[in-house]
């Protein structure tokens, strides 16, 4: 897996370099100080996840967040940065961040959501994923009688923690229930609603404003 490090402290930056360099599997294929030249370095080097700081010089993280998820797709975005405020969370993830790790991760929690970035699933460090979780779950009850083909509620939801992001463990334990439990909602939900995989599930919440 390739990785690009972006951060504006150079300490900072070569020490991240060195230590991803020891994981297995994981090639830090270049390092950037700010956004623009991140911006850069993804066109040449087309890295599978870029490692991303917020506040930086020329142009910040949430900017080139922002220009490298609509330019290259493919390519994830993962924040680490020191500030865990809900403003600088929300910015990042509505610019496209795949997940959003604070600078005391350590180097086990840094590579494995950089592995699940690469996968297309979400990480968040505990204090953002628990006000992520109490902010998607704080909305008015679902009405059965309202929801389309067949869903219930329960569904319904689950669906909508889909199209957020969430991955079965957050939603697990954003509705309080097992992983095991949160399947079966998924493999019923997609027989009735007719998709096959969580974008399209994502697709149909967003147009049915589950």
């Amino acid at each position: 897996m390739k990785v690009l490090v972006v951060d504006d402290q150079q300490v900072m930056r070569e020490g991240l370099v060195a230590l991803l360099d020891l994981v297995d599997g994981m090639e830090v294929v270049g390092s950037a100080g700010n956004g623009e030249e991140a911006l850069r370095l993804v066109a040449d080097l087309a890295p599978d996840v870029v490692l991303m700081d917020l506040r930086m010089p020329v142009m910040d993280g949430v900017e080139a967040t922002r220009r490298i998820t609509r330019a290259h797709p493919g390519v994830a975005v993962l924040v680490l940065t020191t500030y865990d405020d809900d403003e600088s969370v929300s910015s990042a993830l509505l610019a496209g961040a795949r997940g959003y790790l604070t600078k005391d991760a350590g180097r086990a929690e840094i590579a494995a959501a950089l592995r699940s970035a690469a996968a297309g699933q979400s990480t968040f460090a505990a204090p953002v994923s628990r006000r992520l979780v109490e902010a998607l779950t704080r909305h008015a009850p679902v009405r059965p009688d309202t929801l389309p083909d067949g869903l219930t509620a329960r569904e319904a939801e689950v669906l909508r923690l889909i199209s957020r992001g969430l991955s079965n463990a957050e939603i697990a334990a954003a509705l309080v229930v097992a992983e095991t439990t949160v399947k079966t909602h998924i493999n019923n939900a997609f027989a009735k609603i007719g998709v096959r995989n969580r974008t399209e599930a994502a697709a149909y919440a967003r147009h049915h404003t589950l």
